[in-house]
């Protein structure tokens, strides 16, 4: 099953810069490997991270994010005596992430999501963004580009207003 997996990190602390990234996107890609779990694309950033993986079947989304999200946040801290003092509690990554599967948007449409991020090198489909660089799209532009609802309509049907 293919479906977008995109992990943030506690209260958005911009802590996946150089090493870090690289160690994380490496943990990431051995981590999926022991789970049979194939990477199409990735792109690390500073706050939080893209990927389009296939799974198995059996495997659960919300049981791999914990994998992902479980082992790498104990290793990096190892590794990085840094995060444990910015993240105490040994929790890098937030309670929640996003994932989705395929239905208003195609496979397709989200590989040129994940490559359209800025980024500063390209590993083998998993790259790292720059510590400057912002996302190719920004939540206001996304904002902008999602559909105005007409909410006096709206109001005028339910009697509740926002």
């Amino acid at each position: 099953m293919t479906q977008p997996l995109v992990p943030i990190t506690k209260y958005r602390y911009k802590v996946l810069r150089g090493e870090v990234a690289k160690r994380a996107r490496d943990l990431l890609r051995q981590i999926c490997a022991a789970r049979e779990v194939r990477i199409l694309r990735g792109a690390v950033s500073p706050d939080h991270i893209h990927m389009l993986v296939v799974a198995p079947p059996q495997l659960a989304p919300a049981k791999l994010v914990r994998f992902l999200k479980g082992r790498s946040s104990r290793l990096l801290q190892q590794e990085f005596p840094h995060l444990r003092k910015r993240h105490w509690g040994q929790h890098l990554w937030a309670h929640g992430y996003f994932c989705a599967t395929w239905g208003a948007v195609d496979e397709k449409t989200v590989m040129q999501y994940i490559e359209s991020q800025k980024c500063d090198q390209d590993d083998e489909g998993f790259k790292i963004t720059g510590p400057n660089l912002e996302p190719a799209l920004s939540r206001s532009r996304f904002r902008r580009l999602q559909p105005q609802a007409d909410f006096q309509s709206e109001q005028a049907s339910t009697g509740f207003s926002r």
